[in-house]
């Protein structure tokens, strides 16, 4: 099966901000980001197409024409709780230092782990491998595309953030 997983476009945040869950808004630049996306996806004929429910998955998708596509909440960025919206250098919470030592296991103050969401990644693909179709297109986010791209191994623990495709990023792997 051929999987096309689509980053959503730029956000209006401030850089350095923990946004994870939260449903933020997209920058004034959307119009012209999406349509690139568009151009570059026509190619392909899915069979289905996803999107995480947060708006900003969601705007690109029916920007690109799947105003149907299914949403499916183990797409979701990964859930920082406590952290949502901080600036990461101004997050007082102790945990952060056990977090940034091991941030693939430990979680976020009320929030999830990266293991926590690869998992939740992990169940997608397999219900995706047992669907009979020959191509997805998935509307998501950069952590939910790194897991994917772990999870086929595209990218590992070490290399992940270095692989992190760009807002509008277009990622074509089978699986």
């Amino acid at each position: 099966m051929k999987l096309i997983m689509v980053r959503h476009t730029s956000v209006d945040v401030t850089p350095g901000t923990c946004y994870g869950q939260s449903d933020v808004g997209l920058r004034e630049s959307f119009p012209v980001e999406a349509a690139a996306v568009a151009s570059r996806i026509a190619r392909y004929a899915p069979d289905r197409v996803y999107t995480s429910p947060l708006s900003r998955c969601v705007r690109l998708a029916e920007h690109c024409g799947y105003s149907n596509a299914l949403r499916d909440a183990r797409l979701m960025e990964i859930n920082f709780g406590e952290w949502e919206m901080k600036r990461f250098d101004e997050i007082t919470d102790p945990r952060i230092n056990e977090w940034y030592d091991d941030f693939f296991n430990v979680r976020a103050t009320g929030g999830e782990s990266f293991a926590d969401q690869q998992e939740r990644v992990a169940d997608f693909l397999d219900d995706l491998r047992d669907s009979g179709c020959r191509c997805v297109i998935v509307f998501a986010h950069g952590g939910t595309i790194l897991q994917a791209m772990m999870l086929q191994g595209h990218a590992t623990k070490e290399n992940a953030f270095d692989m992190q495709p760009p807002y509008g990023g277009v990622i074509e792997m089978d699986i």
